[in-house]
């Protein structure tokens, strides 16, 4: 059995070791080729400031490289009795390389090495979401201009209410997307902050050269203070969550939406047959399970950014196990982002739209205030229009004129669609996502 790092002559009872490793080894294969980056970096400025020879270097990168390619390949294992991925690394190098191997953790602690692989796992899963994202956000863009000028019901309090249209529909949810990218891009530059060098939280006797390190690893800055470095941890994740649980949000409403304008009772979207299922009973059930499934997961994700809250709140300032927990609910959420925005841009580029919603007589009464505004574009004062028409319906003698002219920025004849665009860009280029990937390329060469 492989001895701990941190073990000297006394073993830990393995009732207790179990307890308190729990699904951290598990947690950890997330960010194994994380640990590798770090540590490649870290050896870099080790043998800046004279700690290891330009010889031991060599060959620690080397063999850093070939871990990399094994973690990235999704074969890296972390063995029985091998305590989490930062040891495993290690005794991989020790069995390979010696006692050089021993000496990558000069100036480090396992403190400030999760801190920075957690913030280089979160900002690439950040990249992918921002990916995917604006994935969806083109094909609802798309939808919005295809189908701009057929109308459907707008509805306040689930009452018929005024004209819409889809490409309102779609394009309402396209520039949610852009508000919440704006979100992930204020949480991504809380992350994109170098913890490396604050060790234990309290810094190192040696000459760290934490903007080296900074620089190697393509962060935008270092967290300063060392304290302040691991006061980090929760933080960091409680921001991302935050934001993730807004793109959350806005695919649980779509899909809301979906299940609702998908069912015989509204009839004003069909799903393509192959994308619903069927009920075991009822031969004619054609079920929105994606979106049924895509609306739970997502209102779980919104419940994240609580979890992490309430795992590290009012802790004092330094370094608690209770942060090992953040992993088991923060780590796993990205995919599960991921896999519903992958389904729902499927789903949203293939729906189908019923373009005579309106042809129906129960929807007549959408056009009243269309008719209020006719009158006082003819000079009649707005409330005299409105008891006018409003007696009208009592009376049943109101006629819908079905004619609808929205000019004004937003509205049904002029979307804005190139506008949210352009906005949606600016916030994608402001991630400034190529110096991460040049930085992390450049290691790996």
């Amino acid at each position: 059995m492989a001895q701990k790092l941190w073990e000297k002559n006394v073993q830990v009872d393995k009732e207790v070791e179990t307890f308190t490793v729990g699904k951290d080894r598990e947690m950890d294969l997330y960010l194994a080729k994380y640990d590798v980056l770090g540590s490649m970096a870290h050896i870099t400025m080790l043998e800046s400031i004279g700690l290891l020879t330009k010889e031991e270097l060599t060959a620690l990168l080397a063999e850093l490289k070939n871990i990399y390619a094994v973690a990235d390949s999704g074969e890296f294992v972390i063995e029985e009795g091998v305590e989490d991925v930062h040891s495993q690394v290690e005794l991989m190098l020790t069995r390979r390389l010696g006692d050089v191997g021993k000496k990558i953790h000069s100036g480090r602690s396992r403190n400030d090495q999760v801190l920075l692989d957690l913030k280089l796992y979160t900002r690439a899963q950040i990249q992918e979401l921002v990916e995917l994202t604006n994935g969806l956000f083109e094909v609802l863009i798309s939808q919005s201009n295809r189908y701009q000028e057929v109308l459907m019901p707008g509805y306040t309090h689930l009452q018929v209410a005024m004209p819409s249209s889809f490409g309102l529909w779609f394009g309402a949810y396209a520039e949610s997307l852009a508000d919440d990218l704006q979100m992930m891009q204020a949480a991504y530059k809380v992350c994109n902050r170098n913890p490396l060098g604050s060790a234990a939280g309290y810094g190192s006797s040696f000459p760290l050269n934490r903007s080296m390190t900074t620089d190697l690893l393509g962060f935008d800055s270092m967290d300063y203070n060392v304290v302040y470095a691991q006061m980090g941890r929760g933080k960091m994740e409680r921001t991302v969550a935050f934001a993730m649980a807004g793109i959350a949000a806005s695919l649980s409403k779509l899909a809301f939406d979906a299940c609702m304008f998908n069912s015989q009772n509204f009839g004003f979207i069909k799903l393509p047959d192959q994308f619903t299922t069927g009920s075991s009973i009822m031969p004619h059930k054609k079920n929105p399970d994606v979106f049924e499934l895509t609306r739970a997961k997502c209102n779980k994700i919104q419940g994240l950014p609580q979890q992490i809250t309430l795992i590290c709140n009012n802790l004092p300032s330094g370094y608690f196990r209770d942060l090992q927990i953040i992993k088991e609910v923060f780590l796993p959420a990205f995919d599960e982002l991921k896999d519903c925005l992958r389904m729902v841009t499927h789903m949203m580029r293939e729906v189908k739209v019923n373009d005579h919603i309106l042809d129906d007589d129960k929807y007549a009464l959408l056009f009243s205030v269309e008719e209020v505004n006719r009158l006082v574009l003819e000079g009649v004062p707005f409330r005299d229009a409105y008891k006018r028409v409003g007696l009208e319906i009592e009376a049943g003698n109101f006629t819908p004129n079905k004619a609808v002219n929205h000019t004004h920025e937003g509205s049904i004849g002029n979307l804005c669609n190139d506008s949210i665009s352009a906005l949606m860009q600016n916030i994608i280029d402001g991630f400034s996502f190529n110096k991460v990937n040049e930085a992390e390329k450049k290691l790996l060469v």
